[in-house]
Parts: structure tokens; C-alpha cells; sequence
């Protein structure tokens, strides 16, 4: 498949952007770019580092900056953080030049998978499952603003679900070069 525009996969922390993100683009035979790495990368400091040094706002600033750069790169898939479609200019910027896909889970299933790990500065808090639950209610309605909505399953394997958004992504006008099969 020749892939025309950039797949900016959007979600919750634990919905499986980058564990599907990488298998998409080995499907796609794409490069597959994760924002907050290149974050990390341009700060030389991790996402925990930079909220605690410079607080969020500084990090939104440079989460903008670094999404523009990487969307009017060569198509790839984009993983990003999960506050970064919470703003009108992200989206825009999203929709301009790539096509957004939500990758839905319930609230059950982020908690299964992110409750272990200790690298989620928003969820250093006193009761972690219920500072995900307000999360995930703040943000579910932008989420939705998305072009595409996949659900993840808690029984479907990675290669499933990445099936599933190569099948959303089928059904959108102009994501895939004039076949839209396999080349």
C-alpha cells in the first residue's frame, strides 16, 4: 500500500498507540514516529523531566511544534501523547496534513494496562485510577473529533486491531495511493 498521508494515532495513554503504531507501520512499510520520543529527544530529558522542570504548558508549546514538524515529513505513522489532540491547533494541524485515528478503549482496560508503570507524570497522584477516570472523561469528546474511531479489545491481539485500522483507513478517501492494495 502507498500511503499518502500521515496515520497520527490519537488516544488515551494504555489504548495501544504505540504497540499498534509499530505494527501498522511494518505493515504499511512506513517509519513509525512516537512525538513524545522525539520530544524527549529534542529536550534531552524525559516527558517526566520536562513536566517537572517546565511544567505542562512549556510542554504543549514544544509537543506543537515538534507534531508540525514530523506531519510535513514524509507519510508515516505518528503516535502521540495523549493530550496532544486536546488542542484546536494540534487538530487543525492533524487534519490539514494527516489523518487522525482514534483508538478507543474503555476505562478498565487503561487502567489494566497502565497501572504498573511509573512513567505517566499525570498519573503521580494520590489515587491514580480515579485521576485516569477524569482524564478519560475530559478528553473522550475531543478524541471523537477524530476522522476515524477503533475499538481496542481487551481479547483482540496487536496485529488485530492494526488490522482494523488498515480496514478504517481503506474506507477514507485519499490515505492510500490509487490501488489502495498491496503493492
Amino acid at each position: 500500500m502507498s500511503l499518502n498521508k500521515t496515520v497520527v494515532l490519537v488516544g488515551m495513554m494504555g489504548s495501544g498507540k504505540t504497540a499498534v503504531g509499530k505494527a501498522l507501520a511494518a505493515a504499511l512499510h512506513v517509519a513509525f514516529k512516537d512525538s513524545d520520543q522525539e520530544i524527549s529527544l529534542a529536550a534531552n530529558r524525559s516527558i517526566a523531566e520536562i513536566f517537572e522542570r517546565d511544567g505542562e504548558p512549556f510542554f504543549r508549546s514544544v509537543e506543537s511544534k515538534v507534531l508540525e514538524r514530523l506531519l510535513q515529513g514524509p507519510p508515516c505513522v505518528l503516535s502521540t501523547g495523549g493530550g496532544a489532540f486536546m488542542f484546536g491547533n494540534n487538530r487543525a494541524l492533524i487534519s490539514k496534513l494527516g489523518i487522525s485515528v482514534f483508538l478507543s478503549a474503555d476505562l478498565e482496560l487503561l487502567w489494566e494496562r497502565v497501572r504498573s508503570k511509573d512513567t505517566r507524570p499525570l498519573l503521580k497522584t494520590a489515587d491514580p485510577k480515579a485521576t485516569l477516570a477524569r482524564i478519560f472523561e475530559a478528553r473522550r469528546d475531543q478524541y471523537l473529533l477524530a476522522d476515524v474511531t477503533v475499538q481496542s479489545h481487551p481479547n483482540y491481539s496487536i496485529a488485530q486491531t492494526t488490522e482494523q485500522v488498515i480496514a478504517a483507513l481503506r474506507a477514507q478517501p485519499g490515505v492510500f495511493g490509487p490501488s489502495g492494495e498491496k503493492s
